[in-house]
């Protein structure tokens, strides 16, 4: 049977309208903008230190390097070791400086532990975006039920503690009804915080935003040059355009 596009479209118009439900997930949580400029150097070291502090020790950036850090991100090679490398390798030697970012949790501790594998996140922010890290690390909420004491309005039922609680404090979520037709549907109104954190909503977004540009950084760190190097292609076209263009008319000046 032959599909025409004619056929799809009213397939890719309900797929593109129940893509926001499969992000968001049925809590009908939205994702909040995470304050993302790969640029800024100063938000990059902030966000490093925080990863490295409570993401490091259990979450690996396997296809990233010490000395590739130092470098982008303009800090000496001492700094990061003292800031960010907490490891040994299998056999106890220290981590070193061109090393990539391994942890030394296995998958059999990890599934023992939280009941599923820790994931790599160097390419986490590609996978999912740096809107959902940005939202999910705001999200977690205390729910007795769950084996770690918390769990998430974006990722229900997550394995992952809530390392960051200390920080952020403890809340709660606040749901209403909102009818659909004639069917109500219970989704997140606001979050009541129950007990405060070291750091204020305004300062836990601040940080949540310096380490969601880190991960991002961590995606792709030649995305800066992969964009600076676009403009100048760009620009070396519409110059080769205008010589192409030239050309072609002094071929065809005697046919025209």
């Amino acid at each position: 049977m032959k599909i025409t596009i004619k056929k799809l479209m009213p397939i890719l118009m309900v797929a593109a309208m129940l893509m926001p439900a499969l992000v968001l997930g049925s809590s009908g949580a939205k994702l909040y903008t995470a304050p993302i400029d790969i640029n800024d150097k100063a938000s990059l070291r902030r966000g490093a230190k925080a990863f490295a502090d409570y993401c490091y020790s259990c979450h690996a950036a396997t296809f990233m390097r010490f000395n590739r850090i130092a470098k982008d991100l303009e800090m000496s090679e001492d700094d990061v070791r003292e800031m960010m490398i907490h490891t040994r390798g299998k056999k106890g030697e220290p981590t070193k400086i061109g090393d990539v970012m391994e942890v030394s949790m296995t998958d059999d501790y990890a599934k023992n532990a939280f009941g599923t594998a820790v994931p790599d996140l160097t390419l986490a922010a590609r996978a999912r975006g740096a809107d959902w890290i940005y939202t999910y690390l705001r999200s977690f909420y205390v729910d007795a039920d769950r084996p770690t004491g918390f769990n998430n309005i974006v990722f229900a039922d997550v394995g992952m503690p809530h390392v960051l609680w200390s920080l952020q404090g403890l809340q709660t979520p606040v749901y209403k009804t909102v009818m659909h037709g004639d069917i109500g549907v219970e989704e997140l109104d606001h979050f009541e915080q129950i007990q405060t954190g070291k750091l204020s909503r305004v300062e836990y977004d601040m940080f949540l935003g310096d380490l969601t540009n880190f991960m991002v950084y961590i995606a792709e760190p030649v995305q800066v040059e992969r964009r600076s190097m676009g403009w100048k292609v760009l620009l070396f076209l519409v110059v080769l355009f205008g010589f192409a263009y030239a050309l072609k008319k002094e071929y065809w000046k005697d046919v025209h």
